[in-house]
Formats: structure tokens, sequence, C-alpha cells
């Protein structure tokens, strides 16, 4: 059996503090004038019917490069608004990504570099006045309960965890997300919530299941199903965000009506809260046996869902993509990919740092595909993540993939990986 992580004592919850190896991106101006005191009204009025952020040509020209303008309205009592798009800053130097204000104007402005297929969240913090000083000490922790959407952003996208608006910019060569979108024309598969009792893991998960519109129907969910064709499945770790929030049903509902993947089920567990994704997701032995022994065993009671593991996927971001790998590793026997996005592999154990690469690198190759992908813009785990990559091939995953996107830690940048990646293990596209 593979190797599971020993109980977490004072395992570190955050990748190691590295600065930023280059410069945020920042221009000093943006690539259009900004307007005096007389103009404000026509400014505003234009930006809006833009939507922001606003873009404009590279000032350097290059043609793979925009100017890209955040901007927030102030107040007479506006002191400091802070932009920060998804890891498009540094936390040593969160001054770094303070707006500027136009003189005798309510426009606060940050203008940024950004190659063209660039996409990302971002967030404002807006200091009105009612806070500390910002020369004081814990200011900068201050500022960032201080978050405000953008009134001229209608593109949004829920919040991890509380599930508020959070706005995006996609640059124009930047993946759509049109799979996303619901359409009327396609048959649309079922999704149901259950509470499902767990020995491993202790008391009760809730599990969200996916069955595809032209899958078998089971009139009664409690009894077995014999099927004459059994269902590729799909495991997503992280379900009550992925389903509840950004509607992975629809997703699906479109691959399978376009025929770029077969018909599939989806088994997506909760992974409660915070607390809860740090016990479990951390190369945990208990949770593979969870997956292996009662979730899948548990979903195969209601959908008549494969056995084969070269047909089935286990898939996470961030700490999951970790938890991901490690189930896949852990149990090939049942899982034959291992789709992971923005995965924590600089996760140690004490001074074991990059502990599951060290696994990897130790042990014998298992039979488990692997498509890996992470943002450009993750200067922190890239390092490791790189050096995944490289073990990974030294230990013959010949069949492995790896890309980096433009981008950063970001279920806007996800979603479109998580398509992509689904089309490429179960459908060879």
């Amino acid at each position: 059996m593979f190797e599971s992580a020993p109980p977490p004592r004072d395992t570190p919850r955050h990748p190691p503090g590295l600065p930023r190896p280059d410069p945020l991106p920042r221009l000093a101006r943006p690539g259009f004038a900004l307007p005096g005191a007389d103009g404000v009204e026509a400014f505003w009025a234009e930006a809006a019917r833009r939507g922001t952020p606003l873009l404009a040509p590279d000032p350097h020209g290059a043609a793979d490069h925009r100017a890209v303008t955040f901007l927030w309205r102030g107040t007479p009592a506006t002191r400091a608004v802070q932009a920060l798009p998804n890891k498009l800053g540094d936390p040593r130097a969160p001054e770094g990504n303070l707006m500027d204000r136009q003189p005798g104007t309510d426009i606060w402005h940050l203008t940024l570099r950004l190659r063209h297929d660039w996409r990302g969240t971002y967030d404002l913090y807006v200091d009105d006045g009612d806070g500390p000083a910002p020369d004081t000490p814990g200011y900068w922790q201050w500022l960032r309960t201080r978050r405000r959407p953008d009134p001229l952003n209608t593109r949004t996208l829920p919040h991890r965890w509380d599930g508020t608006p959070v706005p995006y910019a996609a640059l124009p060569a930047a993946p759509r997300s049109v799979d996303w979108t619901p359409r009327p024309d396609v048959p649309r598969g079922t999704v149901t919530e259950h509470e499902l009792p767990s020995a491993h893991l202790g008391g009760h998960r809730r599990v969200w299941l996916y069955e595809p519109a032209a899958g078998v129907r089971v009139e009664q969910p409690e009894q077995a199903v014999v099927a004459t064709e059994s269902l590729p499945v799909l495991v997503l770790l992280d379900g009550e965000h992925w389903q509840q929030r950004l509607g992975l049903a629809t997703l699906l509902d479109n691959l399978v009506a376009d025929g770029r993947l077969p018909p599939l089920a989806a088994v997506l567990p909760d992974s409660v809260d915070a607390a809860t994704r740090w016990a479990e997701l951390t190369c945990r032995q208990e949770f593979v046996a969870f997956l292996t022994g009662e979730l899948l065993p548990w979903a195969a009671g209601r959908l008549p869902i494969t056995g084969d593991p070269a047909r089935t996927v286990v898939a996470g971001q961030s700490l999951g993509g970790l938890g991901a790998a490690h189930a896949a590793l852990a149990a090939p026997h049942r899982f034959g990919n291992a789709l992971v996005q923005s995965g924590s592999f600089w996760w140690p154990v004490g001074p074991d740092a990059e502990w599951l690469t060290a696994r990897i690198a130790a042990g014998p190759r298992r039979p488990v595909r692997f498509r890996l992908s992470f943002g450009t813009q993750e200067w922190v785990a890239l390092p490791a993540a790189r050096r995944l990559r490289d073990t990974l091939a030294a230990r013959g995953y010949d069949d492995a993939t790896y890309r980096e996107f433009e981008g950063g830690h970001d279920y806007l940048c996800w979603r479109t990986e998580l398509a992509d990646g689904l089309v490429e293990l179960l459908s060879g596209g």
C-alpha cells in the first residue's frame, strides 16, 4: 500500500512565505487619458458602459499584452483603495497594490500590464476613514476586512466559503467558460443530495450524486442496480462548492451533449469546512478508505458506475489536488486517473518538505495517469509543482501531462481546466 502521512501536529497550514520573484507588473499610467474635475461624470458614464476593468493597448506595443485598469469611485472620506487580482500582489509588500487617486477627482485607479490570455477574480478593499491610520500596526490586516464589490462589473463568481459575489476579468485571448452556461437544447442530468454515514471519517457526510440524462434511472435507490453498461465516474472533492455554487451538472450536461464526454456519473463529497479539509485531504489513509470503501460502493448501489480504474477520475484543487493525487497513488486499483489543479504539493510533514513528491520518488511507478495544471502567477506553488512534474517523469509516468495557464489560484481558471482535463482523461481528447 502507498504510504500515508502520519497524523498532523505542527504542520503549517499555508505554503512557504516566498517573496514574489518578479515585480508586480504595474504601469505608472493607464493606457488612456484621465479627466480633470470637469470630465468626471462623463468618465464614469463611459466606464459603466464598457464595464470594469478597462482595457487598453500595451504601452510597450506588444500585441500579446494589455494595460488593465481597475477603478474605484471614492468619496471625500476615502483614504486608500487596494486592488488585489488573484495572486497579482505580494503579501510582503501590500502597498504595491494601492490605487492612485487622480488629483481633483474621485477616480482611484491601478493599471497592470498583463498577458492577453490572463483571467482572474479580484478583490477591492476600501479605507473610508473609519479604521486605524495607515501607518499603524495592524492596518493591512484591518484593510483586508473592508472588501467591496465592483459596482461596474457584472461578471462574478461565488466566493469559496461565504458564497458572496467576487468580480472577475478575462482578457481577449483567455479561455472562455461557455461550457458552464446552461443551454435550453441540452438534456439535463439529475443531481440528488444525500447524507452518507462514514465509519472512517466519523458521523455523516453530505454527498451530491450526478446522473446523466441518458443514464439508467433508478426507481428504488436503496437497492443495487444491475445494468448492461456501466458509467465512467468522477469523484470531485469540495463538492459543496462545485455543485451548489458553481453548478457542475451544467458543465457535464453540455460536455455529454456535445459528445466530448461519454455519459458519466459524478460523486461529490462535502469538504465541510477549512479545518476538516486540512485534517482529511493531507494524504490521510482514512480519507482514501472513505472514498474507496464507503463512497464509491454507496454510489454503485444507486447508479451503474464502473469498477474500472481506467474510467474513474479523482479530481481536486489546491489542498484537494494534493488529496486527489494521494488517493490515486494509494488506491490505483480504483482510481486510474488523477485530475489535479494547483495542488498543494509544497505540503510538508515536519522537516520533510514536499512530502508526497518524496514518496513518489522513493516508490515504484503506480498505474495512474496524471493530468496536472497550475497558474503562472502561483509563484509560491510553482517550484514544488515543477519538481513533482520532473519526479513523475523520472519515475516513468510517461502519460502524465502538465500545463501552466495564465492565471492564479482561482476557480475561474479551474472551471475550464476541469472541463479540459475530463475530456483529456475520459475521451482522449
